[in-house]
């Protein structure tokens, strides 16, 4: 971002339960002088949530002690939906033990109540100075420390295939110690993941630098182990981890990484995730992995995606592709199809002008068509190869004779691969989001239901499958869940005597308050006078 930090001015909620606290701190505090702009305010830990996640704010400043969600429980939260947002807490109770439960969440200060308007400025000027530096660091890439080391192992790691046996596995991880990706020598039940960044502007143009290493390092460091590096206009990074450490942290990180280039950068951030390997030695096909699922995003887009979410299948083995059947793969990936027609008749108009040879033509077609069945089968398997089958036999284009006629049919084949796989994909992103809202609606009495455990059900990452959820129904999974849970507990209320407090346990509600407040919320009523109002 071009402002200097003077300028930069920060967003900011404000969550206390007891009103004339609340609005004290925000009449009061000259929030604008130090570098603030309040947002939203918040009496309870869950609407605190609910505004974090809809309003996006730099700072949440709440009360350790909160109604529904606690401070600790709501820091927790907020981790998961939104990792950059820092957040102060103040409290009555001179209580450090507890406070440090949440040091993990990003709490960039720990404040005493009563604290006057005076010292509450004095620290936000702090925390604007914590703030600022992120920003700096973030964007400028600052660098503390060069690690040559970690590049000098990791470039030839993703460049090079050790399946070959020219490095054995227990060679690797030596090295891994060395530069740092592994705390201890041969580690039990480590798993390697690779992460490839891209960074634009709104137009699609490359953004990515070298120092852009340094900004997401500064995240990763957070979370795990890792080794990054700028490698083909990319910034790559294997994370090393237990998989239960990579199933709680990694799709917080991705989310973190792409909020913290929209938010400091103001630009658009493209992340691709491969699977999670058990050897440094697959991490070349990891990295491919990677750079595949990055494949699908849209230019000038932000986006994660994880190739275990778009490609089911493993991969076949891989190779290293020519540029025009790169852009082939990509395009069934990520374009449209009239990206797709658009590429192939200009390329088909390259190569009538370019004089090229009876033989390179026909290389060149059997490539493409290599291509299109290698990304048709690891996203739809064998059912998809055989659709192609039908379509446009092999056999027929083996024929040496039609290669003017087989360049016409590989363009068919193509625009016809590219139209199945997005009709599969919308059909398969629509059946997740069925099951997903199957599981809600048959089990959101179940207290502790919740993005993950759906997620992991589901077979698909958590990101994605908010994502999906979002963009098919217009509501995030916590809406339909407290839908589904309000919609029982009137129809509970109406046609049975149970109590209040019987009701908010079979609704799936811990805490009888919360579900009225929800209940409340929902129907603009309670749910006692929503009782009286349909005996009348």
């Amino acid at each position: 971002m071009s402002e200097t930090n003077e300028k930069r001015m920060y967003t900011v909620i404000v969550a206390d339960d007891e009103e004339e606290i609340r609005k004290g701190i925000i009449r009061r505090v000259g929030w604008e002088r130090v570098g603030f702009r309040v947002i939203g305010e918040a009496e309870n830990g869950a609407d605190a949530l609910e505004l974090v996640e809809k309003l996006e704010p730099d700072l949440l400043l709440t009360d350790i002690r909160m109604p529904f969600l606690s401070g600790i429980d709501l820091a927790r939260a907020v981790r998961e939906v939104r990792p950059t947002v820092q957040i102060a807490f103040l409290s009555g109770y001179d209580d450090f033990s507890y406070a440090q439960q949440a040091i993990q969440y990003n709490i960039v200060s720990y404040m005493l109540k009563p604290i006057s308007s005076g010292e509450l400025e004095e620290e936000l000027i702090k925390i604007k100075a914590v703030i600022d530096k992120k920003f700096e660091e973030f964007t400028r890439g600052i660098q503390v420390k060069f690690e040559i080391r970690k590049s000098e192992f990791l470039l030839p790691l993703l460049l090079d295939s050790f399946q070959q046996g020219r490095m054995k596995e227990e060679e690797l991880e030596e090295n891994a110690l060395a530069c740092g990706l592994l705390r201890n020598p041969m580690p039990d039940n480590m798993k390697y993941t690779i992460l490839v960044v891209g960074i634009e502007d709104e137009n699609g143009r490359d953004m990515t630098k070298r120092n852009s290493v340094n900004a997401i390092d500064m995240i990763l460091k957070k979370y795990a182990r890792y080794a990054s590096c700028y490698l083909k206009g990319r910034v790559v990074s294997i994370i090393a981890a237990t998989p239960a450490g990579l199933n709680k942290y990694l799709h917080i990180i991705v989310e973190e990484i792409v909020q913290s280039v929209e938010r400091m950068m103001n630009l658009k951030c493209q992340i691709g995730v491969s699977r999670s390997m058990d050897m440094l030695t697959y991490c070349r096909e990891g990295y491919l992995e990677a750079m595949n699922a990055l494949s699908y995003s849209e230019d000038g887009q932000s986006s994660v995606y994880f190739i275990a979410d778009e490609e089911k299948s493993r991969r076949l083995e891989q190779e290293d592709l020519q540029v025009i059947t790169g852009k082939i793969e990509s395009l069934l990936r990520g374009g449209t199809t009239e990206d797709m027609e658009g590429y192939l008749n200009r390329l088909e108009q390259e190569m009538r002008v370019g004089n090229n040879s009876f033989m390179s033509v026909l290389i060149l077609i059997s490539q493409i068509v290599a291509s299109v069945y290698k990304v048709v089968y690891t996203v739809s398997g064998d059912q998809g190869i055989r659709r192609i089958e039908e379509q446009y036999p092999m056999s027929e284009m083996q024929e040496l004779e039609r290669t003017a006629e087989n360049f016409q049919n590989m363009k068919k084949m193509c625009i016809f691969a590219k139209e199945m796989l997005s009709e599969q994909r919308k059909k398969s992103s629509e059946r997740i989001c069925e099951q997903a809202v199957q599981i809600i609606n048959d089990r959101y009495t179940e207290q502790d239901i919740s993005v993950i455990s759906i997620s992991e059900e589901v077979g698909v990452s958590p990101n994605y499958l908010s994502g999906l959820i979002k963009k098919n129904t217009g509501k995030t999974l916590v809406e339909l869940l407290t839908g589904r849970r309000i919609e029982k507990a009137e129809e509970l209320l109406c046609c049975t005597s149970l109590k209040i407090g019987e009701i908010t346990e079979v609704c799936g509600y811990k805490d009888q308050y919360y579900f009225s407040h929800c209940f409340k919320k929902i129907t603009g009523m309670s749910p006692n006078r929503y009782r009286r109002e349909y005996a009348k």
